[in-house]
């Protein structure tokens, strides 16, 4: 099997592909220097712990790691020159360390796959076979991130470790269980990708980590990426304004979460925002300028006792109870979809989500097949949405690899058998969002007062190409 230190060891640059495997005696090197660096990094904990009391901070960690990878390298330059043999050259040696350190310190074989921005999606079906997909669309295979299915497992426990350490800022860690018990993990890694990773119920164990390259993003940004046009920027920017209670649609990798931050972006700083997720990623916190009251929720799994879970519908509950100007809320998957739309019609107005959906007419059924989890029968949740839901949006990944906005559509009204809407913008020829059904003389009225030009719905609509730069 070939090594998963074919990526760090040949120089890979960020946003160019990986080269071919390094040479067998330079992987050899690493995993001699790994193991020696290991046995002593572990024995130094140890010690520190007992004549201090207190464990070695991650800090200090980190210095230890790279001195004795110094080391560790220096003893084995003696060991080859008294041997007759030469030293390692210079820049097989920096590519040796920081083999080394990656291992003990970065995540590893997927370090330099995290390394390159290019890369938006990482899959792995065991520890060979792994796939990258870059912001363009493509998609290629690249080398093993572990030298086997058991070190990949170790590897990603190790990163659940961290990331339990980091949520709790190095005190009490929370607990991250991933095994045949609980064989399901979901966590942030410290660059904000979300990894997913499963084991037992599948015949390897498979990872993914899903990046968002657009952290902090407004509405003009996707404009000028050509997610949407001046008309749904407008249109948008206004709806938030309004208070418009907002979900997001579309399959995965559709830009779901952007088109959420870019959304939030709207949203006046001195307002309060309680965000609600299943694993932390929309990190509004992250910019105290533009978010400075937010406060992120995240629901926790059961510990090994099978106590202590706290799901995404109590956080809907608790969210309530701490005074928010707007409940926002990752993603909508199950029984939590009733909580969230009972807190958008019982005066959270301005409410933002996002869901699965393959179209805009489409989010109606999933909102009635997630509320048939908590028992509420169709009709019920018809009438509910109707008096909670007002804009969709739907996004979708075009054949070039571009995420554009493809419609948008208003919640007019219900009876017991269904939601009527109207799609004020309908995908045209290319997919890209065009003005399609007029809007409610209600929607243009409250768009209006929040300062849309409702001349830009038929400036767009006489415009070649529905308004999309050409």
């Amino acid at each position: 099997m070939s090594s998963p230190l074919a990526l760090p060891l040949n120089g890979h640059r960020p946003g160019s592909f990986p080269q071919p495997v390094a040479q067998a005696s330079e992987i050899t090197v690493v995993r001699r220097i790994r193991r020696d660096v290991a046995e002593r990094l572990t024995r130094a904990t140890r010690t520190h712990e007992a004549e201090t009391g207190v464990p070695m901070s991650a800090a200090q960690q980190q210095e230890t790691t790279k001195s004795l990878v110094v080391e560790a390298l220096d003893v084995f330059a003696t060991e080859e020159m008294r041997a007759g043999r030469p030293p390692l050259r210079p820049d097989v040696e920096s590519r040796v360390s920081r083999a080394v350190t990656d291992m003990l310190l970065g995540a590893g074989g997927l370090q330099p796959l995290l390394a390159d921005e290019g890369i938006e999606g990482i899959t792995a079906n065991g520890c060979d076979r792994v796939f990258v997909r870059y912001a363009d669309g493509t998609r290629k295979r690249v080398g093993p991130i572990a030298d086997s299915d058991a070190e990949m497992v170790a590897l990603i426990r190790r990163l659940a470790a961290d990331a339990g350490r980091a949520e709790a800022d190095g005190e009490g860690a929370e607990e991250r269980r991933w095994d045949r018990a609980s064989p399901e993990l979901n966590l942030q890694l410290p660059d904000g990708s979300r990894l997913h990773a499963i084991m037992s119920v599948t015949r390897r164990p498979a990872l993914s980590i899903r990046r968002h390259r657009y952290v902090k993003v407004t509405l003009t940004e996707l404009e000028q990426l050509a997610t949407l046009n001046p008309a749904l920027r407008e249109l948008l920017t206004a709806a938030v304004r309004a208070r418009l209670n907002v979900l997001v649609a579309g399959q995965t990798n559709a830009g779901k979460t952007t088109m959420l931050r870019a959304l939030a972006s709207a949203i006046a700083p001195d307002e309060r925002i309680v965000t609600i997720e299943d694993t932390y990623e929309l990190a509004l916190d992250a910019d105290e300028d533009l978010h400075p009251d937010v406060v992120p929720m995240q629901a926790r799994e059961a510990n090994v006792e099978g106590a202590g879970a706290f799901t995404v519908s109590q956080l809907f509950r608790s969210g309530l109870r701490m005074s928010p100007d707007r409940v926002i809320v990752g993603e909508v998957r199950g029984a939590e979809v009733i909580p969230m739309l009972n807190a958008m019609s019982q005066g959270n107005d301005g409410s933002l989500g996002t869901i699965h959906a393959s179209s805009s007419a489409g989010v109606f059924k999933k909102l009635v097949l997630y509320a048939a989890q908590a028992g509420l029968d169709p009709a019920t949740t018809n009438l509910l949405v109707a008096e909670s839901v007002h804009l969709i949006v739907h996004l979708a990944l075009t054949d070039t690899g571009r995420r554009v906005v493809t419609s948008v559509r208003e919640v007019v009204d219900s009876d017991s058998t269904a939601v009527s809407s109207n799609e004020i913008f309908r995908p045209g020829p290319d997919g890209w969002a065009v003005p399609g059904a007029p809007a409610s003389t209600a929607l243009v009225h409250v768009l209006a007062a929040a300062g849309f030009d409702p001349g830009l719905l038929d400036q767009a609509r006489s415009a070649p190409g529905g308004g999309w730069p050409s």
